[in-house]
């Protein structure tokens, strides 16, 4: 039992924390998107805007639900895409100090997207446990 809330307390803290810290890297990404002229690099060929409004959809609102804690593990799957992406584009011919930054958030997210938001969230709070028929 204190094993389970303490890993719980654990998955709390790095959702909280990685979430938050995420989002700070998210919200200045919104007037970006309102600019004259949108710079932002395109790994994908979608064009600037499409990738910004893409980081901005990872780094706000999937943050946001890896904060509170609902649908955790999908809301994963686009922050690591993007920080892969920062890593391994933005910062490809930078030192590694530059990647080091979003390859941490990487493990983060895979950790959480591995097991999930855990109890102390929304998605622990709406598991259905599992009956036992006698």
């Amino acid at each position: 039992m204190k094993k389970s809330f303490e890993k719980n307390i654990g998955l709390l803290i790095l959702r909280l924390g990685s979430g938050a810290m995420i989002l700070t890297h998210g919200i200045p990404k919104i007037s970006r998107l309102f600019a004259d002229e949108v710079k932002f690099s395109d790994p994908f060929g979608f064009g600037p805007v499409v990738s910004l409004s893409l980081a901005t959809f990872a780094e706000v609102i999937c943050a946001g639900l890896v904060i509170i804690g609902f649908k955790v593990r999908l809301a994963t799957i686009p922050l690591m895409i993007t920080m892969l992406t920062a890593a391994f584009y933005a910062h490809l011919d930078d030192p590694f100090s530059r990647k080091e930054l979003p390859l941490m958030f990487f493990i983060c997210f895979l950790t959480l997207c591995i097991s999930g938001g855990g109890k102390f969230s929304i998605d622990g709070a709406t598991e259905k446990k599992p009956r036992l028929y006698v």
